[in-house]
């Protein structure tokens, strides 16, 4: 879909949760309410590939991103170890896709901000086309495993261990069709 050697894409997502004991301003997210990040790296058929869980909902993407043993991996370029390919006289490593809030890295791609030509705008577009996959799989996950929607009343130690079983039970039930 025009990003040849593309490893999949990132996001987060919010899973509400009850207002905790102690810090709780720390997880009230943009939009008012309690909240646990669910950062994932999906891959083209809607897997989830790399998780975090368990970030506060008021830190910001980016800043769960670069505190993610992901980026440390991709950073040493040891997550997607020598698969580069070439396309003309370019030498392209495997590269990730996402949105506005994460840094650009040459190994990430994000979109074009400001005024946009024509070019940049088709470019916005194909990269907002291919970065749908992991909006998608975090609407199957909460349409699977509804409990997502809904405030867990579970401890702030097991809630990021329930969010990482629906993340794998998404991905086995994505296997078996």
């Amino acid at each position: 879909m025009g990003f040849p050697n593309c490893g999949g894409a990132i996001d987060g997502t919010h899973i509400p949760i009850l207002g905790p004991d102690h810090q709780g301003s720390q997880y009230i997210n943009r939009k008012g309410y309690f909240s646990m990040v669910l950062q994932a790296l999906v891959d083209h058929k809607g897997r989830f590939t790399n998780i975090n869980v368990g970030w506060p909902g008021k830190v910001h993407d980016a800043r769960v991103f670069k505190n993610s043993g992901l980026f440390r991996r991709l950073q040493q370029g040891v997550y997607f170890p020598d698969r580069k390919i070439t396309v003309g006289d370019v030498e392209m490593p495997i590269g990730i896709l996402g949105d506005p809030a994460y840094p650009l890295m040459p190994w990430l791609m994000k979109p074009y901000t400001g005024a946009l030509d024509t070019e940049k705008e088709l470019f916005n577009y194909r990269l907002s086309k291919c970065r749908m996959v992991v909006e998608c799989a975090f609407g199957r996950l909460k349409g699977r495993w509804r409990s997502l929607l809904t405030r867990s009343n579970l401890s702030q130690t097991n809630i990021p261990i329930v969010i990482a079983a629906c993340c794998v039970l998404h991905n086995l039930c994505n296997s078996k069709g």
